[in-house]
């Protein structure tokens, strides 16, 4: 067992032979909430339990997101930028607003994504998920991303920003290079982040600019047109959200399958269960992102002095919660590393919670549901091949290359 003592959340390489399940829960076991100093900084708390996760998730007013105060992420945004690339161009998406501002513009995205509005797309994405999956060899080893799970989010997200689908593979690399800043086949260089955010500013302010003279119902034109306390939002600030619609529409859902994929051959007695009887998928989703969290961390500042845990948080402290953690607390999930499709599941933390739970968490569902109903009548079994290539980074739980084998 690692020396806790040498365990640093922040590291981004802890993260790469997998989520650090046994130390988070043995963190977990000396209290909730735990400080991580950090070489080049002041330290920050971090919540480990699922009560205490969900309690700084619901009071905005003391645990901010705002960008002036560092932002959502353990990094100091307001210093380094949004994507930790220091681009000026990029304002500040909703993610790094708190209340009001931040729910003004729940209110503008939320038509989007309305039950009415899913109920549209759902059509489309199950036989999006039917094209998709045609496409994959059975009975043979196949990198599972590129066939399957990037493209099919980004397809979706394609349609919800009303831009043409063959952009998914922009979308793609350009997603990549916004939560990739600690792994080198994502930040290749300075100068190679340089190009593609140029690109990407490029594409977002004629995105803007078109969305403006003729706005329509997708996601786009919502933000282009948002009047945030009765001005028009400004060009950087809907790069912004953006850049937060490409990565929080994709890489949850993405993860989230791939994560399954290596619970369901792990557990082949569960997969047999949903062959059984796909019913179970409705509940079964809620699972499986359970026990993926892609979603790693989130962070917020203190406003004031406060007790957290039994923790003296100090007005100005770091406070990050770590979602795989809480979604792993035996004080909330009896057995926590079990997958368990079955498992019924009032509450989890992989879509965050509080006043910034995620706006998209059906359409996740709804995704996961139908790409595993679609394998569900065709695969017998799931097989993984060699060791996957997992993403190296302290935000996303991610993988680049996942080999599988889908055995009918």
């Amino acid at each position: 067992m690692t020396d806790l003592g040498t365990v640093d959340l922040r590291d981004p390489d802890l993260y790469v032979g997998g989520m650090p399940y046994a130390e988070l829960a043995a963190l977990r076991a000396t209290g909730s909430v735990h400080w991580n100093s950090e070489s080049d900084g002041a330290g920050f708390w971090a919540v480990l339990g699922f009560d205490d996760i969900v309690t700084v998730s619901r009071q905005a007013d003391l645990f901010s997101s705002a960008h002036e105060n560092g932002g959502h992420r353990i990094f100091n945004e307001n210093e380094v930028g949004l994507t930790g690339a220091g681009e000026s161009a990029i304002g500040i998406p909703f993610i790094s607003r708190d209340p009001p501002t931040h729910t003004q513009y729940r209110k503008f995205v939320m038509p989007a994504l309305s039950p009415a509005r899913l109920e549209g797309i759902e059509a489309r994405i199950a036989e999006r998920v039917e094209r998709l999956f045609d496409a994959v060899p059975l009975n043979e080893t196949v990198d599972i991303l590129p066939l399957l799970t990037v493209p099919l989010p980004l397809l979706t997200l394609a349609e919800l920003l009303g831009v043409p689908a063959e952009m998914w593979h922009d979308l793609h690399r350009w997603t990549d290079a916004f939560v990739g800043e600690d792994d080198p086949d994502f930040r290749q260089s300075p100068e190679a982040m340089a190009a593609v955010m140029g690109e990407f500013i490029a594409f977002a302010s004629a995105l803007f600019e078109e969305r403006r003279a003729n706005p329509g119902p997708d996601i786009a034109s919502l933000l282009a047109n948002a009047e945030i306390h009765g001005q028009p939002v400004p060009l950087g600030d809907f790069i912004g959200n953006l850049i937060l619609a490409l990565v929080g529409g994709n890489e949850t859902t993405r993860n989230s399958i791939n994560h399954s994929l290596i619970a369901f051959a792990a557990n082949p007695g569960q997969w047999d269960a949903i062959r059984a009887d796909p019913g179970l998928l409705p509940n079964a989703v809620k699972e499986m992102v359970r026990h993926a969290s892609p979603v790693i961390h989130m962070r917020r500042t203190a406003t004031r002095d406060t007790e957290l845990g039994g923790q003296p948080v100090r007005k100005g402290d770091k406070v990050v919660v770590f979602y795989p953690a809480g979604n792993r607390d035996p004080a909330m999930f009896p057995d926590p590393d079990a997958f368990d499709v079955t498992r019924p599941i009032r509450q989890h933390l992989a879509f965050g919670a509080g006043t910034h739970v995620c706006v998209g968490s059906r359409l996740a569902e709804m995704q996961l549901r139908l790409a595993f109903a679609q394998m569900a009548r065709h695969v017998r079994r799931i097989e993984i091949m060699g060791e996957p290539s997992r993403v190296r980074s302290n935000f996303i739980n991610g993988f680049k290359r996942l080999d599988v084998r889908l055995v009918t």
